[in-house]
């Protein structure tokens, strides 16, 4: 059991340096989804953003990295004009300056490492490992072993494939294999692996309870309101907890959802054992551009309320 104190609680927010996710295709109502080529950041808006995450008591900064960073053992993944390893340890000494904990994220989901760029087309095969071993082990050197290290996961089934013109999706022990590997290459590294755990939690959850490890973190997540401890994508909240998962809960800000982290904290700490709660994560599913600095900004208040209101 963990013995974590209110004080100790994780109140993350998930911040995007690349937003590379899903393959370049037309998204009806989110243009701002799909592969682009070059870096999509404002620096004004990542300062303000990181300011703001201090001032509203945050203490986990999640970046997304993808392919937003010139890595030096492949450097070929890169987007034009993304940042150098010594800008990106420039950036976390500045994030550790402000009182908070930098936390990598690639997301090895097959459907959302379109920043793997060709390596997105190799899943399951030596070389795709190679290549994330090679990533895994830079970043966590990078971060300093990072205490947990984001692998994503999530989403990967034909149904949110459905419009790529390239889809994959493992099933069974291929999907396993593969996490197994990128787990192992993780601890290997000093971390601990934290994951959303939707793909095999909600479509295959007797698979999902006999083969996840307790030593990885569940960040199960639901934008909507929660109105019954049954409610599907809300009950599996309640189901990791009476396996003995520990949890950092996911909330989200990217629509007219600004209940959500709310919602999150008040059923959590009202239905789960607190002491497997970590703590909690804010995301804003939009990328770090001055289009979204209201939303981003409001996102990064409404974690702090929601961590003042509930603890």
């Amino acid at each position: 059991m963990n013995n974590q104190s209110k004080q100790e609680k994780i109140w993350g927010c998930l911040l995007h340096l690349s937003f590379n996710m899903w393959e370049e295709y037309v998204w009806p109502g989110r243009p701002f989804r799909g592969f682009r080529p070059d870096l999509r950041l404002s620096e004004s808006l990542w300062n303000d953003a990181l300011e703001t995450m201090a001032k509203e008591g945050v203490n986990m900064v999640i970046i997304d990295l993808g392919d937003a960073v010139r890595y030096e053992s492949h450097p070929e993944i890169a987007v034009h004009n993304a940042w150098s390893t010594d800008r990106l340890q420039s950036e976390l000494k500045k994030i550790r300056d402000l009182g908070m904990e930098p936390i990598p994220k690639l997301n090895f989901s097959a459907g959302h490492d379109t920043w793997l760029k060709e390596y997105s087309r190799m899943v399951s095969t030596d070389e795709y490992y190679k290549v994330c071993a090679d990533l895994i082990l830079e970043v966590c050197h990078l971060f300093g072993n990072p205490r947990y290290f984001h692998l994503g996961m999530d989403e990967e089934s034909v149904e949110n494939q459905s419009s790529y013109k390239y889809m994959v999706v493992r099933r069974n022990d291929t999907w396993w294999g593969d996490f197994y590997f990128l787990t192992g290459e993780v601890e290997k590294n000093g971390s601990r692996t934290l994951i959303w755990p939707d793909y095999m939690l909600w479509n295959q959850p007797a698979q999902f309870f006999k083969n996840m490890p307790r030593s990885v973190v569940q960040s199960n997540w639901y934008y909507g309101m929660f109105k019954s401890p049954d409610q599907k994508y809300v009950k599996e909240y309640i189901e990791l907890n009476t396996n003995g998962y520990d949890q950092i809960p996911t909330g989200s800000y990217h629509e007219n959802n600004s209940y959500s982290i709310g919602e999150t904290v008040r059923f959590c700490k009202e239905h789960l054992d607190d002491t497997r709660i970590l703590g909690y994560m804010q995301t804003f599913w939009k990328p770090t551009i001055e289009e979204n600095r209201e939303r981003i900004l409001e996102g990064i208040r409404l974690l702090g309320e929601a961590k003042r209101t509930y603890y």
